[in-house]
């Protein structure tokens, strides 16, 4: 049995930096890497190009250019990664073995490890395995999916906060998901600087509540950026 061919997926928004260290990776094994710009002004566009990338053009909020890619994609596999990960070398060839070896999963995410070296991150490393194992990921996780099972369960949809939450629901609903655990994903820990960790847990949750009660993905969206300014 073949490998299946992988589309890499990266909505961006002023990560010129990250796409320098990023793309050369994806691009080495990947059927694609498609870059979907919000508007960035730090020509993180050109460089993608420059690198490899297919870029296209998006209205900024990572759902609309999630869906924006997702629908030039040509691979037989969609994976969305955020920009400031750091994509192992051999990832993609991790992924293709998990899926090839049992052909019933529908998708799934990569094990996560965050880089910081305070306890909060090791804290955090540890969360997310277990939220793993309970069914829960998000896009920080580099989900992926079987185009096939993309568009059967609809796809991403176009909302301002909780797009990844919204998609692995489906996801996980429609069929068995699987974990790429060797090599794992590392992602920032930029995100949490400066802000009390009883804080990001005490946000993290009332995001989850609120949306469980029905609250506007916008409405979120903004109770979020005031939740990271503080």
């Amino acid at each position: 049995m073949t490998d299946p061919t992988i589309s890499v997926i990266l909505p961006v928004l002023n990560e010129a930096a990250n796409l320098r260290r990023l793309l050369p990776i994806v691009t080495a094994d990947a059927h694609e890497a498609i870059v979907v710009d919000g508007g960035s002004a730090d020509g993180s566009a050109d460089i993608a190009a420059a690198l490899g990338a297919r870029v296209l053009h998006g209205t900024r909020g990572r759902g609309n250019q999630l869906i924006r890619g997702a629908g030039a994609a040509r691979g037989e596999v969609l994976l969305f990664l955020h920009a400031d990960s750091d994509f192992p070398a051999g990832g993609l060839a991790a992924l293709a073995r998990l899926l090839r070896g049992d052909p019933a999963l529908v998708g799934g995410c990569f094990r996560l490890i965050f880089d910081g070296s305070d306890g909060f991150s090791r804290w955090l490393t540890g969360f997310y395995a277990w939220l793993r194992r309970r069914g829960v990921y998000y896009g920080d996780s580099g989900i992926f999916v079987r185009r096939t099972v993309y568009d059967t369960i609809g796809g991403f949809q176009p909302l301002a906060l909780m797009e990844d939450f919204n998609l692995v629901r489906r996801l996980e609903r429609h069929g068995p998901t699987g974990t790429v655990i060797e090599p794992p994903l590392v992602t920032s820990s930029r995100r949490f600087h400066g802000r009390h960790p009883v804080a990001i847990v005490a946000g993290w949750l009332r995001i989850h509540v609120l949306y469980g009660l029905g609250v506007t993905a916008d409405r979120l969206a903004v109770l979020y950026d005031s939740e990271r300014r503080r």
